[in-house]
Parts: C-alpha cells; sequence; structure tokens
C-alpha cells in the first residue's frame, strides 16, 4: 500500500502554513519554521502554555527518510520519488498528525504536553526523545 498523501500536489510552504494556524488556533503562543542549508522547510517549532509557564517543542521534518520510503514501495508511480515530492509528502503527514493530535486534545481525553511531550525542547537544546534514545533521560532500572 503507498505512503500516505503520496500524490499530494500542495506545496511545503501552504502545508506548513496550515500547521503554523492549527497550532495557533490550538493555543501556540509562538510558531517558527526553521529551515536547512538549501532553504526548505525542516521543522516547526512552537511554544505553549503549561500550567503558567511556557514550553517549547520542535517537530522534525525528515523529507529524506520519506523519499527512502516510497523508493522502496510497490505500486508509487517513479514520478513520485523524488525530494520534492518527499517534502510535500512530509509535511502533509505532519498536518494530519498534527491535525489529529489536536482532535484528540479537544476531547480533553489527553493535555497538550502528554502528546507533544516527545517534542519538548529540553534545556540543553534536545528533544525529550533524544534524550531518551541517547541514554540519558531514563534507565533499564537495572543496574549493572
Amino acid at each position: 500500500m503507498p505512503l500516505l498523501n503520496y500524490t499530494t500536489k500542495v506545496p511545503v510552504d501552504k502545508t506548513a502554513a496550515e500547521v503554523q494556524k492549527l497550532l495557533a488556533k490550538a493555543g501556540a503562543r509562538a510558531v517558527l519554521s526553521e529551515y536547512d542549508d538549501d532553504g526548505n522547510i525542516s521543522s516547526v517549532c512552537f511554544k505553549m502554555l503549561v500550567d503558567g509557564r511556557e514550553i517549547g517543542y520542535k517537530l522534525p521534518v525528515e523529507a529524506d527518510k520519506v523519499l527512502g520510503v516510497l523508493k522502496s514501495q510497490r505500486g508509487v508511480a517513479s514520478g513520485y520519488r523524488n525530494l520534492d515530492q518527499a517534502r510535500r509528502i512530509a509535511w502533509r503527514i505532519v498536518k494530519d498528525w498534527v491535525e489529529a493530535q489536536l482532535a484528540i486534545i479537544e476531547t480533553q481525553m489527553v493535555r497538550p504536553e502528554q502528546v507533544f511531550l516527545p517534542y519538548a525542547i529540553t534545556p540543553t537544546g534536545e528533544t525529550v526523545y533524544e534524550l531518551v534514545m541517547n541514554g540519558r533521560l531514563l534507565s533499564t532500572g537495572v543496574e549493572e
């Protein structure tokens, strides 16, 4: 089965603006786009108020990984197997994910910080996810 949104024609800038609008509507106090060395939007950062203090978050958009999936999937026409298309797809997937997360937050089943916790930026500038993956946040609970 081909990747979600693999045929999208929506420009990255339009989708990034949609993501920013969704986050602002959900209470983000600041939204920032980060760019790579080639001028492509590579992540969206935002701040939300959590119990009276601002928490920063960074959602990465890794088009190169999307391209790898496109190249490996059957049923994806060759015209869709390029980095520009991978960027469009990656951003649409992020937009869909943010939209779904905001819907579950709206129901009050979860709080924003629960959903976005892996993407919270720590004082070192790394995300919580990066700290966990680098073995600096959680332990196995087993003494060596």
